[in-house]
């Protein structure tokens, strides 16, 4: 398969940063993490963004942060774990790449993610399991799911190289 772009999508902690930067390593492309451009353009933290603007400032930042490297071929996209979710952006994402799942386990996400703030929708760990069950039915429209439940970071990136290869 030929991809224009490849955009990674997933919940908070599933590895969509470390493995867009591999696999952009192995590729020769840019990668663009669209959380890191969001606090770029804002000046600001995402936790500060959320207290300042709540999750809908956030949300239209996002949309903003995917139009503008939406069509920047070739590169590799770190989606935030909620960019996939929104069916316009959803659909941004597949007419202008691929999509892939990074599938991860909500236990190891728990396990990987502190309920300290950093992560906004983490702190609160029953929402956070209800929000996960509910994306989850977002993410399974991904063209391409990546089961990173066993496998390592290097692993996994040659098993997408291999997908995007055929």
């Amino acid at each position: 398969m030929t991809a224009r772009n490849i955009y990674l999508t997933g919940f908070s902690g599933s590895g969509k940063s470390t493995i867009a930067r591999l696999l952009s390593a192995h590729l020769a492309w840019p990668s663009y993490d669209l959380d890191q451009l969001i606090v770029e353009q804002a000046g600001m933290s995402i936790p500060a963004i959320f207290d300042q603007e709540g999750e809908a400032g956030f949300r239209d930042r996002e949309s903003a942060a995917l139009h503008e490297v939406a069509g920047r071929a070739p590169c590799v996209v770190a989606t935030g774990g909620g960019t996939f979710v929104d069916p316009q952006n959803r659909a941004v994402i597949n007419q202008d790449g691929v999509s892939v799942w990074l599938d991860v386990p909500l236990e190891r996400l728990i396990a990987r993610i502190p309920s300290d703030g950093r992560r906004p929708l983490a702190a609160d760990r029953v929402e956070f399991e209800r929000l996960y069950l509910l994306r989850r039915a977002a993410y399974e429209q991904a063209q391409f799911r990546l089961d990173c439940s066993r496998s390592t970071v290097p692993a996994l990136v040659e098993e997408l190289l291999h997908w995007l290869d055929t």
